[in-house]
């Protein structure tokens, strides 16, 4: 709920001889913006790098629906701006330092159900998709695609929709019907990745070489991989891994 506070000015002007006493009366919201913001989308943008945020900020300027109320560099700044504006949209960042994108999304909308927030990245891999829209997120835009596409999708957003770059949208739907990789695989996979070799991973996870091997031949076959090196590509291209 917003709440307004009125401001009266008392003006007075010589014409003619004539005193006259004007009296104008302005409403301003709790935050301090004009009344009139509250007929535009209230953006609330997340990001760790200031060049980016200074960005939209400027493309969001030049939009008489739209009004930039809010800033914050990483996830726990995302928490704390959400709860004092109120924001019609949040604009979230993926990978951030202290908080990332996902655990921000997740706390507001455990605040906030019908919270609108549209995640931003580097990077369309379809696993981080399914996993920001499974969280609540309503939208997921490419930054490389932030001229063309922002406005629109912040539009789309607003009016209760959904809104993915046609790119993010291609690779869903690519790996549409795929069986997932197990939470254990995804573990075994990351480890893959960081360079361990199979007698390393079962003596960390506490099985037998035998047991990482099935795994990793299991996962070689969902990825549609030739080796542990193809898999690890292929997964940290998706968003599997990080």
């Amino acid at each position: 709920m917003h709440t307004y506070a009125s401001y009266e000015g008392v003006l007075t002007l010589n014409r003619g001889g004539t005193r006259r006493r004007i009296v104008r009366t302005c409403r301003y919201s709790g935050d301090g913006h004009m009344n009139r913001d509250a007929n535009r989308i209230r953006i609330l943008t997340v990001d760790d790098h200031p060049l980016l945020r200074a960005g939209i900020a400027g493309l969001i300027a030049d939009e008489p629906d739209m009004v930039l109320v809010a800033e914050a560099e990483n996830g726990r700044g995302a928490i704390e701006q959400f709860r004092r504006h109120r924001p019609d949209v949040t604009l979230m960042d993926l990978q951030m330092p202290e908080m990332d994108g996902f655990g921000a999304l997740e706390a507001i909308r455990a605040q906030e159900p019908d919270a609108r927030i549209v995640m931003l990245t580097t990077y369309p891999g379809d696993a981080q998709v399914v996993r920001a829209l499974k969280a609540g997120a309503c939208g997921y835009l490419l930054k490389s695609a932030l001229r063309k596409e922002l406005l629109s999708t912040i539009r789309a957003v607003h009016a209760g929709r959904k809104a993915l770059s046609p790119e993010v949208t291609y690779e869903v739907a690519e790996h549409v019907g795929e069986e997932s990789l197990s939470p254990m695989e995804v573990r075994v996979l990351q480890m893959v990745a960081d360079g361990n070799s199979n007698k390393e991973i079962a003596a960390k996870l506490g099985v037998s070489e035998e047991a990482v091997k099935g795994q990793v031949r299991n996962i070689l076959s969902k990825l549609g991989a030739n080796d542990r090196t193809h898999a690890a590509v292929l997964a940290l291209k998706r968003g599997i891994i990080v």
